[in-house]
């Protein structure tokens, strides 16, 4: 890592840290909120909203923009935190998450502003990107489709029907980028239904593959960055993720799916020594 590219990298850690202090937040409250799967996106979410996505926090639908979505939508703490440290609306309404009529539902509500499309039936996300990259290809527009995935979420038959589609259709303005944590509520993906060889897999679908640790930022940014790898091929970005990440006593642990932080005030504290380490390990140039 150039001494250039460290401040660039540093901002993006000190937002993903101000995102995963929203989630905690959100989940210490009385109906809790899933946890282990929004703190494993938060690094990718904040590499797309502050480096890849064309948009604008203060115009959220503006008719231009790239489009998100988040296919696993029981992460939905996690794409609120996001939005809220973009900019989009203040943070302070976050308190209201989980609330009886409150927009801040536990899957992504479009009441929300920079929630496109309610998910969370898992498997369908991806269909719903095909629609909207073929729309703006067919409007010859560059606007561009990212689609975030769970890898629990690969084993239903309709993402596979979207991928062929996919790149039958030429589709390079979609981006499929899976959350591989390799876990889901029952446990290991491997030992649920098993994904491996995923890379492979995604290939034989006709899709250009990039593999990458999902909590490094410069990986992330270089990955997204660079889509489409192949012009006229959509592209997967396969993260490989910690469920739970930068909470050590439930990282890469099934029980981190969904919680009710009790001690709010310790998962805090413990985040931020955590954090305070990771930045300690960053390798000199």
């Amino acid at each position: 890592m150039t001494a250039a590219t460290r401040p660039e990298s540093a901002d993006l850690a000190a937002s993903a840290l101000r995102v995963r202090e929203l989630i905690i937040e959100m989940c210490a409250n009385p109906e809790g909120g899933h946890l282990g799967g929004s703190m494993s996106l938060a690094d990718l979410l904040v590499v797309l909203y502050h480096r890849i996505l064309r948009f604008d926090p203060s115009s959220p639908e503006a008719p231009d923009r790239d489009i998100l979505l988040l296919s696993k939508g029981h992460a939905a703490v996690g794409l609120y935190a996001a939005l809220a440290e973009r900019g989009v609306f203040p943070p302070k309404l976050l308190a209201d998450y989980g609330r009886p009529d409150s927009s801040f539902s536990s899957h992504p509500n479009p009441a929300v502003p920079g929630v496109d499309l309610p998910t969370g039936s898992l498997g369908h996300g991806l269909s719903l990107g095909v629609g909207i990259a073929l729309a703006a290809k067919l409007d010859d527009s560059d606007r561009r489709c990212f689609v975030l995935l769970g890898d629990g979420e690969l084993q239903e038959g309709s993402v596979w029907e979207a991928a062929m589609a996919a790149s039958s259709l030429g589709l390079d303005q979609l981006v499929a980028v899976v959350d591989r944590n390799g876990l889901q509520i029952t446990g290991e993906t491997e030992q649920t239904v098993s994904l491996e060889p995923l890379a492979t897999r995604w290939r034989a679908f006709g899709w250009d593959v990039a593999e990458i640790d999902g909590h490094d930022m410069a990986q992330i940014t270089e990955a997204l960055g660079s889509v489409p790898l192949t012009p006229g091929q959509p592209t997967a970005v396969l993260a490989r993720t910690v469920k739970g990440r930068g909470l050590p006593y439930v990282e890469g642990q099934a029980r981190s799916h969904y919680a009710r932080l009790a001690g709010r005030q310790r998962a805090l504290s413990v985040l931020r020594v955590a954090y305070g380490s990771q930045e300690k390990k960053e390798p000199a140039s």
